[in-house]
């Protein structure tokens, strides 16, 4: 009698009617054939092998290069589940709107079942999910970034109890492309698209829009967080997840590089995208990080932004959208040593740096294998995980938000994580300062109603018998001259040393009406230039500045209406209060 999975595949198959099925295990072999074909049909162009050994170049279509959010659905049987934060679909409309498009999608090409684990191959916290596709590419990048192949169907067996993907190429017109998820049902549907953020479920689908929902639901968390170790010269290591808004130094700190005046301090990464973070025994939340691969954006990326990236994708990697330089190399923009001379641009046209487009697009990205790493931790793939001592919300703010500040309980650093911001950039948008608002950073990524996910973190507090401390961190804030008051980059450590101080209740702090903040001494600046007045100015709280923060978010709030927790307008009333008084 066929399983579940048998079952589906046959279905699935009867639908979209391919010309061969092919189930993957994984394997080497496996990969090497899935690269000559796709570089015998132009899928895939080689680089230079001595230099980037198995390392490739795809182009994707042009108008094909980025996440469709607004062609992204949330489809729950009632509205309100979905929220104000996603699009919504009900799910029978759905089903007939979407499922129709799968009609034979798959003539002439081979459906591949693709059964991979999110997590440690034997983690207790680890999921299985099944992607069906029709794109090559799609199976190869899923065998870097997730434990994919004969490990996942030995781990689910017989069991039902996996999440369905279904993914097609499709024709790739905008105009018939839909991602669509289904968290009642544990299913994703992706058509129209081979872009990563679209196409590889595993990730943002699975791992964030699917995985908050079913963490919701049997008691854990699913955030789009990076986990570090942060080893003192002592020895200890203590374990710190981050939620960051793009383009606020995320990648930076999941990979970040102890200074020269720090010595004997080390940072390693477990992590730098997701975190799922279950209740330990100990009354502790230990985190595992469910991805075994990297998805980067390649542009700005270097020997000096990140050292530790650069290291890693020069084997075994594939590059998307970046140019190909003469001698086999890739190419992006701010890649160390300039623009070379002549290139194929992204498009797979002649560039020179006097053309008039980029060579690479904004956002070309690498797929790696995280094991490749050189400061990737010991405990990464551990099956319990590692413990969280510290949470860490950060964004882009000029002024208002200090260098760190730390919650005065659980409940007011939930309050600080719903109410996280950032300031556009001249270069993003064209006008700087404008805000934008991203609780927890999950706001393009949470696959159910926001107000009740802020209710779900106000009860996983409540379970914690020794709860994560709650942190705010900016290493944006700039001077009257629109200069940064401070160096940022490695020397953020200096902040994350009194963060671990307070955690393990070694440093002291002052209580100011927006949370706890250090004193003037208790961040070394031995070395760089950050005068004592600065230091002040980056540790002041700006009154006016906060009371109008406090009206802002209380408009934010409105939208989620009664799904909103009263701990929230209780710590916006409070906030209120202090500033008053």
């Amino acid at each position: 009698m066929p399983t579940p999975l048998e079952q589906w595949v046959e279905e699935t198959a009867r639908l979209t009617r391919p010309k061969n099925i092919h189930w993957c295990d994984g394997s080497e072999e496996e990969n090497q054939r899935l690269i000559e074909g796709m570089l015998d049909d132009g899928t895939l162009t080689a680089l230079n092998q001595e230099r980037y050994p198995n390392c490739y170049l795809h182009r994707s279509d042009p108008k094909d290069v980025a996440r469709t959010e607004h062609l992204t659905f949330v489809c729950t049987r009632e509205k309100e589940d979905a929220g104000p934060n996603n699009n919504w679909m009900a799910p029978a409309q759905a089903k007939e709107k979407v499922g129709g498009l799968f009609q034979g999608v798959m003539k002439d090409r081979t459906l591949y079942v693709v059964p991979y684990i999110m997590g440690p191959v034997t983690s207790p916290y680890s999921q299985v999910g099944v992607e069906i596709t029709d794109s090559p590419y799609v199976a190869a990048s899923m065998r870097i970034m997730t434990r994919m192949g004969r490990a996942a169907l030995e781990r689910l067996g017989s069991s039902e109890n996996y999440v369905q993907g279904l993914h097609s190429l499709g024709d790739l017109s905008p105009d018939r492309r839909f991602i669509m998820h289904y968290p009642e049902d544990r299913a994703i549907w992706s058509i129209g698209s081979g872009y990563g953020g679209n196409a590889l479920l595993g990730k943002k689908c699975f791992a964030l829009r699917l995985g908050s929902y079913m963490a919701r639901e049997e008691g854990w968390l699913a955030e789009h967080m990076l986990i570090i170790g942060i080893e003192e010269p002592s020895g200890r290591t203590t374990y710190i997840a981050a939620a960051f808004p793009s383009a606020c130094g995320k990648t930076n700190l999941a990979m970040l590089i102890p200074p020269e005046s720090q010595k004997g301090y080390k940072v390693w990464t477990v992590g730098d995208d997701i975190a799922w973070m279950h209740p330990g025994p100990d009354g502790r939340l230990w985190a595992i990080n469910p991805e075994a691969g990297f998805f980067g954006v390649a542009p700005g990326t270097n020997s000096h932004t990140n050292p530790n990236v650069m290291a890693t994708v020069t084997k075994n990697s594939i590059f998307t959208n970046v140019a190909l330089t003469p001698d086999g190399t890739p190419y992006w923009e701010g890649l160390d040593g300039g623009p070379p001379a002549e290139a194929i641009d992204w498009q797979g046209k002649p560039w020179t740096p006097r053309s008039e487009g980029k060579a690479a697009h904004p956002n070309s990205r690498f797929t790696t294998p995280a094991r490749q790493c050189p400061v990737m931790s010991s405990e990464w793939e551990s099956p319990q995980g590692v413990p969280i001592s510290a949470f860490l919300f950060g964004g882009r703010r000029a002024g208002l938000i200090p260098l760190v500040c730390q919650s005065f309980n659980w409940q007011h650093g939930v309050s600080l994580g719903t109410t996280m911001a950032s300031e556009t950039t001249a270069a993003a948008t064209g006008k700087v300062g404008k805000i934008r608002r991203d609780p927890m950073a999950m706001l393009p990524f949470c696959g159910y109603n926001m107000g009740d996910y802020f209710g779900h973190w106000l009860n996983m507090g409540k379970k914690l018998a020794d709860p994560p401390k709650i942190f705010r961190v900016n290493w944006f804030r700039t001077n009257q001259e629109g200069k940064f008051l401070w160096p940022g980059f490695g020397e953020n450590l200096r902040a994350l040393r009194w963060v671990i101080a307070r955690v393990h209740g070694e440093a002291e702090a002052r209580e100011t009406e927006i949370g706890y903040l250090p004193h003037t001494n208790d961040i070394d600046t031995t070395g760089i230039d950050v005068s004592p007045a600065v230091l002040d100015e980056l540790l002041s709280v700006d009154r006016p500045g906060w009371v109008n923060a406090a009206e802002r978010q209380r408009e934010f709030f409105q939208q989620f209406g009664d799904r909103l927790p009263r701990e929230l307008w209780q710590e916006n009333a409070a906030l209120d209060k202090r500033l008053q008084a």
